[in-house]
């Protein structure tokens, strides 16, 4: 279609999915305890947590991670959960009824004088396997927490760097929360950040080889000018909350948009 005389290409969220907007600086604060859960839902969260060790291997890790209850525009309030409930709410969607549980995650936009960074999730993560996302990304989980009951996002963002692409907090500047996606289905929270850098592609891509964790298959770094054509080729393996966080940043060029269904 046209707007203005530009070319305007539509990106349209999956059904379900929604944007929440935020402000720069929102805070995360915990206001409750993680509830007690009946025996017979227990059993089963068991169930479905054994079930998935098996299929990674005994990989996973029951830590704990912030679950949203309500989102405003400069506050987030929930509680800590275990990630076995979420594990459970994701394997059976339908549980959401009983846990309600939205876990949040951080997911960085790393731009610098090459462009925006772009890592393939592997063919067996637990969740979104083989799609294209915006790295770093992981949960916010109890290590961020501070003593007056909130939970630092940056901070959080700044440790999956550092794990998943082996940069340390210096290799970024101006960070810039820009909106939280919600998944439907599973109800996970991305929670986007803008990061800008001036390391180059190469730089990136040596600090990833020689000290990142091995959370992608596949990193790319895209020009500017090159996103359009990018996100076309790997839309159908691409997470749907990139283009949302791209079109915030402002680092979609040709009049690009975002709907949701």
């Amino acid at each position: 279609m046209k707007a203005g005389g530009t070319s305007v290409q539509r990106h349209a969220l999956p059904p379900g999915w929604q944007v929440h907007d935020i402000v720069p600086g929102v805070r995360l604060r915990i206001v409750r305890a993680m509830p007690t859960l009946p025996v017979a839902l227990e059993a089963e969260i068991d169930r479905l947590w054994t079930a998935a060790q098996v299929r990674m291997d005994g990989k996973l890790f029951n830590g704990r991670v912030f679950s949203a209850d309500a989102i405003a525009t400069g506050l987030v309030t929930g509680h800590w959960t275990e990630f076995r409930r979420i594990v459970a709410q994701m394997d059976r969607p339908e549980l959401f009824v009983s846990l309600g549980l939205r876990p949040l995650a951080v997911n960085g936009v790393v731009h610098g004088p090459d462009g925006v960074v772009f890592g393939q999730r592997p063919d067996g993560a637990v969740y979104q396997p083989g799609q294209w996302q915006l790295p770093p990304a992981g949960s916010v989980d109890s290590g961020a927490a501070w003593p007056d009951g909130t939970a630092d996002v940056l901070a959080a963002v700044l440790t999956e760097l550092r794990e998943e692409l082996g940069l340390g907090p210096d290799a970024v500047r101006d960070p810039r929360e820009l909106a939280i996606v919600e998944h439907a289905g599973s109800h996970v929270l991305d929670l986007g950040i803008a990061l800008r850098t001036a390391l180059t592609a190469a730089q990136i891509r040596a600090a990833h080889t020689a000290s990142g964790n091995g959370e992608y298959a596949a990193l790319e770094m895209v020009a500017l000018a090159d996103l359009p054509g990018f996100l076309a080729r790997v839309a159908d393996h691409l997470t749907p909350q990139a283009p949302v966080f791209l079109t915030r940043m402002g680092a979609l060029p040709g009049g690009w948009a975002v709907e949701c269904c």
